[in-house]
């Protein structure tokens, strides 16, 4: 059975190391769209600077106008843009990010703060690239050490669930664990017949 538990391990390893040599592609493919993302962004942020310029206001000023409104619909137009100027000021510094970081850290950016949207459409539109470059190599020898590395892990964890169980010599057979939890609770054992036990003189087994 050592063969079978190697086995797994071994397929655990190859898995966790392609689903991570994905982590470059998936990267690389949010960094487009958050390119084409913070084009649309900067026209609307940069269209309300110039209105807010041409009131002689500044974009803070512009935007405590909004709030100051009676206006039920400019209040509500004031928090809609206030929340598009700090998704694009959130991407503007997540797009630095990719500038300045090495290619093969990148993927690690998607740990940190990354926009829901962007996400989403990323993996809905997700295509697996082939991981010929380095980057994509090293993040499948990150997934395959961490692949191993849990399936050990388990294994491991399951043979120390067991090991208490067989050092007390917990029987496996029905009988046995009858006459276990009788000499547990100082009761005479259960005579049963059983043919894996011991044969005593009327003929019948009986296990202690």
């Amino acid at each position: 059975m050592a063969w079978i538990a190697r086995t797994l391990v071994l397929a655990t390893g190859i898995a966790g190391g392609v689903v991570t040599s994905q982590a470059p592609e998936f990267a690389q493919q949010y960094r487009q769209r958050l390119g084409g993302a913070l084009q649309e962004l900067r026209v609307v942020v940069e269209a309300f600077d110039a209105d807010a310029s041409r009131s002689g206001l500044g974009r803070a000023e512009a935007l405590a106008a909004y709030r100051a409104s009676a206006d039920d619909f400019l209040r509500d137009r004031g928090v809609s843009i206030a929340r598009t100027i700090a998704r694009y000021d959130s991407l503007r510094l997540q797009a630095a990010r990719f500038e300045t970081w090495p290619e093969a850290l990148r993927p690690a950016i998607l740990a940190g703060e990354v926009d829901a949207d962007l996400v989403r459409g990323t993996w809905r539109d997700f295509r697996p690239g082939v991981p010929v470059t380095v980057s994509g190599a090293i993040w499948a020898a990150v997934g395959f050490l961490l692949g191993l590395l849990l399936a050990r892990g388990a294994g491991a964890a399951g043979r120390g669930i067991a090991g208490p169980a067989r050092r007390r010599g917990v029987p496996a057979t029905r009988q046995g664990i009858a006459a276990h939890a009788a000499v547990a609770s100082g009761s005479a054992p259960e005579v049963v017949p059983d043919p894996d036990g011991p044969v005593v003189d009327d003929g019948r087994h009986v296990r202690h």
